[in-house]
């Protein structure tokens, strides 16, 4: 009976172990920095993310991947072999960058793409990758690995997706389908991730995950590494793990089979929350937001306002840099509200939705550059929504108030909102089309505030708006249309 008890026990340890991003120092938030070189994220994480308190940064894949035409950003999810050689960087760059993001308290998490290898082209017999090596996707060999035609699934189109034995067993748009139930892919995946938790990462997207079984996924996870303590991780860590799992509701796979194994990506909250700034349904309903939207428990979600996939879908509620006084407000409600842990998307201006990152003539990656105000030049090829002075602060307003409960909920019934985070903080969005004048309590100390979201406090300077609160508590608002007032119970003058 104890060694059951024991056993229990130590089930849960691991379970609950893969849910923690293991952030440093009380922060809070993930910025997914799309395409970017790890030399350029290492002095990122030194200059910027770290001095301004972002918990983690999610890297595109960092496998070799095969070379397509012109260069499209999803060449990155079609693996060749394991080898740690991308666009973006070698082996030794990525493991400097790991080792200086970990130094600044920033950490690391990895795209794993652990589903499929690259898709078979009929235009051409043998591809080529990022490390020079090659395949024939066609015949199912992929040496540089290797992977045989005994690796893969038998070929087969997704069709249904209320098949779960299709989703999971056939190829989601050609990518050759690797079988986790075989003990040698299950031996190259582990192999690859256990590399990388030696090399400092905290853990791992799982790319996917909603086309592998959680069966096999669970094998996976639990022959992984403790993570490497020699990056301040604890003792007996676990890798942290967020699995992406494409569920609005009405599919027969539920994001609830994977939880048990790790976060997941919430797309309903993205897809909600941008209907919600687009005006298509009222403001005021996000008194319930949470589970009571069809969400995950707050505990096991990833929530974003867009990512790298569903910003180039033009047909959906999806906002992006491109709708950005909407998307500042729908990050600021993201940011403040307690619900999930938020990922920041960080992006490069497109036009055309395959469309790769800023090339040059050789078709290396660009790095960013930046202006006076430490923004990305648009000429660049940049957006760099991370470093937008509103998110920034934002991210600030998470970090400060940490768990604190939501409290003095107010909505006009439309489309302007506020509540308290407890006595911490203080969120007033106003999503209408006029100004609103609104009285209300905030459970601040009386003072004087700057507000973060117009620009917060610079070298004890306030270069925002300034509003008061009294004696009560209480203080008299008046905002403008597509506006917010962000108010931290540190940021009083």
């Amino acid at each position: 009976m104890l060694a059951l008890t024991i056993l229990f026990a130590n089930l849960l340890i691991l379970a609950a172990g893969y849910h923690d991003p293991h952030f440093l120092d009380n922060r809070t938030t993930i910025v997914h920095l799309f395409e970017w070189k790890w030399e350029d994220i290492a002095e990122e994480c030194e200059n910027y993310l770290g001095p301004n308190g972002f918990g983690g940064v999610q890297l595109s894949p960092v496998n070799e991947n095969v070379i397509i035409k012109n260069r499209p950003w999803y060449e990155r999810y079609q693996p060749i072999s394991y080898k740690l050689i991308t666009r973006s960087g070698n082996r030794e760059e990525l493991q400097d960058m790991i080792r200086r993001c970990n130094a600044v308290g920033v950490r690391i998490y990895v795209d794993a793409v652990i589903n499929h290898m690259a898709a078979y082209d009929q235009n051409r017999i043998k591809i080529f990758g990022t490390a020079n090596s090659d395949a024939i996707p066609g015949e199912k060999l992929f040496p540089a690995v290797p992977y045989t035609p005994d690796d893969f699934n038998p070929v087969c189109g997704i069709y249904n997706y209320q098949d779960p034995k299709q989703v999971r067993d056939c190829e989601l748009v050609g990518l050759r389908d690797l079988n986790q139930t075989k003990p040698h892919v299950r031996e190259k995946i582990i192999e690859f991730l256990n590399d990388l938790i030696d090399l400092g990462v905290a853990g791992f997207r799982i790319d996917a995950a909603k086309h592998m079984w959680p069966r096999d996924l669970r094998e996976i996870y639990k022959n992984l590494k403790n993570l490497n303590t020699q990056f301040n991780f604890s003792t007996c860590a676990r890798p942290f793990i967020y699995q992406e799992v494409i569920d609005f509701g009405g599919d027969t796979i539920k994001k609830s089979d994977y939880t048990p194994m790790g976060r997941v990506t919430e797309f309903r909250y993205s897809a909600e929350i941008g209907s919600l700034f687009r005006g298509y349904n009222k403001l005021h309903w996000v008194r319930s937001w949470g589970p009571e939207w069809g969400f995950l428990e707050s505990d096991y979600s990833v929530v974003f306002v867009d990512n790298h996939d569903n910003q180039r879908d033009h047909s959906s509620s999806i906002l992006t840099y491109k709708n950005e006084e909407w998307y500042k407000l729908a990050t600021a409600f993201m940011l403040t509200h307690p619900y999930g842990l938020p990922r920041v998307m960080s992006s490069f201006y497109f036009s055309d939705k395959n469309q790769g990152p800023p090339k040059d003539n050789q078709e290396n990656i660009i790095s960013p550059t930046f202006d006076s105000d430490g923004l990305c030049t648009k000429s660049s090829g940049w957006v760099c929504e991370h470093r937008w002075k509103e998110i920034r602060q934002l991210v600030k307003f998470r970090n400060m108030v940490g768990d604190a409960p939501l409290t003095n909920w107010w909505d006009n019934g439309n489309n302007a909102i506020a509540f308290s985070r407890e006595n911490k903080g203080f969120v007033l969005i106003n999503n209408e089309q006029n100004q609103i004048n609104a009285n209300l309590p905030t459970s601040l100390p009386a003072g004087k505030y700057c507000n973060l979201y117009d620009g917060g406090m610079l070298e004890n300077k306030c270069v925002g708006s300034v509003f008061e609160v009294d004696k009560n508590g209480k203080a008299n608002l008046v905002l403008d249309a597509k506006k917010a007032i962000v108010l931290l119970y540190t940021e009083k003058l």
